[in-house]
């Protein structure tokens, strides 16, 4: 049985591409940043981008978009932008994503599709009080879904990267499960990040690749340079500069946070990307052994886009698309995973 599925808040398509790899139908994906819709119809064809705020979504908005497909029977997908609940956000301001969440969960009220997906950081689930998840928990259970969620890392289901995300599988009439591990101890080997960008030709920083599309890594300022320079290759990080190298805040024998300005090891998965994922002086987003921080199109191979995937935009605006996005094989697995629920039904 063919399912159909909206795509809310899909940015660039990570999600939409992986649930379209699983025989899932993506008839739009809706979001309000209009810059990502040219890299999500070029890679998604026929999936239509719609730029729409979802808090101003009505049920005629879904019905021109549904190509006649009938809501009740149809896969209805949410991953509301989540940078208030991430670690790197302290002050507590949770505004945007529990408006955001609220808007998918009057949109489920309204349309009743029979299955629901959600993905985000697990910190959304840790908030306390009434906070919005649980109510967007209660909005499901009233309107008759049961429900299974739980934290799976990304490098558990096929991707290159370790990224703990909470995901949400809701059905009306069956009771869902999350899908199992296919890569942990015992069973078949983490993707390492050898595997992923290890094909990709050596380039500078500051270069772009004259054929390989999106293959463009960060300019760095000459004392940088000389940093990751000295940066041990295959997992080295900034414990081993010269004194003159060292960032102020980093002297007095400070250890702190290792990772910003640390190269990735080859033989293990990536660390988490975020939309900074190109930048050096970031996280440990440094190339394994050439002297520069990966590549946009590196990155987006770490978050399982297939190297054919074009990404349009500014370099600082795609790298917010990757880093932001669904890894491709993570949304390819939930997708599977569904369809193997539903046909058993």
């Amino acid at each position: 049985m063919e399912l159909a599925a909206f795509d809310f808040f899909c940015g660039a398509g990570g999600l939409t591409r992986g649930l379209l790899d699983a025989g899932i139908t993506v008839l739009a994906g809706f979001d309000a940043d209009g810059s990502c819709a040219e890299t999500y119809e070029r890679n998604n064809s026929p999936s239509r981008y719609v730029e729409a705020d979802i808090r101003t979504l009505a049920m005629k908005d879904l019905r021109n978009s549904s190509k006649g497909a009938i809501m009740s029977e149809m896969l209805f997908v949410g991953c509301a932008p989540c940078q208030p609940f991430t670690k790197q956000v302290k002050n507590g301001n949770s505004a945007p994503v529990e408006t955001l969440l609220g808007a998918f969960g009057r949109l489920i009220e309204m349309a009743t599709p029979r299955t629901v997906l959600m993905e985000n950081v697990p910190g959304i689930a840790r908030v306390r009080g009434n906070s919005t998840f649980k109510r967007f928990l209660r909005c499901l259970e009233s309107n008759g879904y049961l429900v299974d969620v739980g934290v799976l890392d990304a490098k558990k289901l096929g991707v290159p990267q370790t990224r703990r995300r909470l995901i949400l599988i809701a059905m009306r009439g069956r009771k869902p499960t999350l899908p199992k591990p296919i890569s942990s101890a015992g069973l078949r080997p983490y993707r390492t990040v050898r595997q992923a960008i290890g094909h990709f030709p050596p380039i500078e920083a500051g270069e772009s690749h004259l054929t390989v599309p999106n293959h463009t890594a960060a300019s760095l300022s000459p004392t940088n340079l000389e940093r990751i320079k000295h940066t041990p290759k295959d997992g080295g990080d900034r414990r081993s500069w010269p004194p003159y190298l060292r960032l102020e805040c980093h002297n007095e024998n400070h250890q702190g946070h290792t990772d910003v300005y640390g190269r990735m090891r080859w033989d293990a998965p990536a660390p988490t990307l975020t939309g900074r994922c190109n930048s050096l002086s970031n996280g440990r987003y440094g190339h394994p052994t050439q002297d520069r921080a990966i590549s946009l199109r590196e990155a987006a191979a770490l978050q399982s886009f297939p190297d054919r995937y074009v990404f349009s935009g500014t370099d600082q605006h795609i790298a917010k698309q990757i880093g932001n996005a669904v890894p491709v094989a993570l949304a390819k697995s939930l997708g599977e995973h569904i369809l193997k629920i539903q046909a058993s039904s």
